[in-house]
């Protein structure tokens, strides 16, 4: 099986606890009245017990024993997507009502080295520990239910991945903690805080050990009609709840009002940018040495969707998109650096088609350096982005299924072993390059 032992036994817990035995008609109606729910009845935590299990943690073991950040990846979106359909959904059964996830734990046989997922449940104020074994299997087929059973099921997919920041290396061999909640909810869409935490004897600040934050924005369509549908209101209850639901409300609206002045003032950065692209291609002799062209720094990678990748709608899961276009967005700043690149953030992964890529799909992934930071010599950083296109060669068509941009920086030890080596300017040659630069520096100011 290609997933992550992590997300396996999100959706095995998913399907196990959410999914209802009787399904309403498709020709029923459609959802009217919103529901509420609170951020705490959408809470899960994640533990991965690296410490105590070899076999976990070599799964997750990256070249320099630090956590694969791919197959991370991987395991965010699809706590995510648990998370989301949490909060959507309620067990049918009058005897699960009350039930809440509280926090999933991974671990392996000591004897045969299966992987044993401890699904640790709320029942009002009893706890109640079950366990099951995670065997290589699919579920083929999920709907996402309101409380009214009477009513058309919804599903809902991954619009994008807001922002992922990594503070600090994550080591494999301490255990690592993913908690998440819903922290905003507009007219359409849902918005996902998730944080990775582990506290090593490396840990600058004890007090703080957040190693990673990520936010997913989802949004809910019709199961019938495929439409956009409306979502449920959320009523944060503590300090904190109405905290974060406060700022990404105003995160919304500020980026919403740059986007707009962007518009109306971006065209004017055309020619600056365009200047050296145009020396490069008209006097390439004369151009300088510390700067390439952008069609220069290119890579990519092509493959065909299998069974084995799909999601439990028999889709291709985006947390598969994201660690294959996380690889190839790895190898094109190694390629394009000299030096080993260290991951810092991961922003604005658009899912322009997100239930499109489907199994037998021919996928292809085509990456660049958009652009360079290095005005700090001592943490340059590259833009990488990567383009996901599903092509059919029958119909003789392409088209763009995602987009995904990740910033890297270089390792320090490898930037100590490659002293006087420098991080080159990345120019475009023609006007739709510099389009994308500008947009993509627009984002990152969001």
């Amino acid at each position: 099986m290609y997933h992550s032992p992590m997300t396996i036994v999100l959706w095995e817990t998913k399907s196990s606890i959410f999914e209802r035995l009787l399904h309403p008609p498709l020709d029923a109606p459609p959802q009217t009245e919103l529901l509420t729910r609170t951020p705490s009845q959408s809470r899960m935590s994640i533990l991965y017990n690296f410490s105590t299990d070899y076999i976990l943690r070599e799964q997750y073991r990256d070249a320099w024993n630090e956590v694969r950040i791919g197959k991370l990846l991987e395991d965010l979106d699809a706590l995510a997507g648990t998370i989301s359909v949490k909060l959507f959904s309620i067990a049918k059964e009058d005897m699960c009502e009350d039930w809440q996830v509280v926090n999933v734990r991974i671990s392996t046989c000591d004897f045969c080295g299966v992987l044993v997922a401890s699904v640790v449940f709320d029942l009002s104020s009893l706890s109640v520990g079950v366990c099951m074994i995670i065997f290589p299997v699919l579920v083929l087929s999920y709907d996402f239910i309101n409380d009214d059973s009477t009513t058309r099921p919804l599903y809902l997919v991954t619009a994008s991945v807001d922002k992922i920041v990594l503070k600090k290396p994550i080591s494999v061999n301490a255990d690592l903690r993913l908690d998440g909640a819903v922290t905003w909810v507009g007219h359409l869409s849902i918005k996902i805080q998730l944080d990775v935490t582990q506290t090593t004897p490396e840990t600058a600040d004890p007090s703080d050990p957040t190693a990673l934050t990520a936010n997913f924005v989802f949004v809910a369509r019709d199961y019938k009609t495929g439409r956009a549908a409306s979502v449920i209101r959320l009523a944060p209850e503590t300090e904190r709840e109405k905290l974060l639901h406060k700022e990404a409300e105003a995160k919304s609206k500020v980026r919403k009002r740059k986007l707009r002045d962007e518009e109306n003032g971006g065209m004017n950065k055309f020619e600056a940018l365009l200047a050296e692209g145009r020396i490069f291609c008209d006097m390439p002799a004369l151009a300088d040495r510390d700067s390439i062209l952008l069609k220069h720094t290119c890579l990519e990678n092509s493959l065909i969707c299998q069974p084995q990748q799909r999601n439990i709608h028999g889709r291709i899961f985006g947390g598969f998109l994201m660690h294959r276009a996380f690889e190839l967005a790895f190898s094109t700043a190694y390629a394009f650096a000299g030096m080993m690149p260290s991951f810092t953030e991961a922003d604005h992964v658009d899912f322009l088609k997100p239930v499109s890529v489907d199994v037998g799909d021919f996928l292809r992934f085509k990456s660049c350096v958009l652009y360079t930071e290095a005005e700090n010599s001592d943490r340059p950083l590259i833009h990488v982005e990567v383009v996901a296109h599903v092509t059919r060669p029958e119909l003789r068509s392409s088209e763009v299924s995602n987009t995904l941009y990740f910033t890297f920086t270089v390792r320090p030890e490898a930037k100590a072993r490659n002293n006087g080596h420098t991080i080159r300017k990345v120019v475009p040659a023609t006007e739709e390059e510099a389009r994308r630069i500008i947009a993509r520096k627009s984002a990152v100011s969001l």
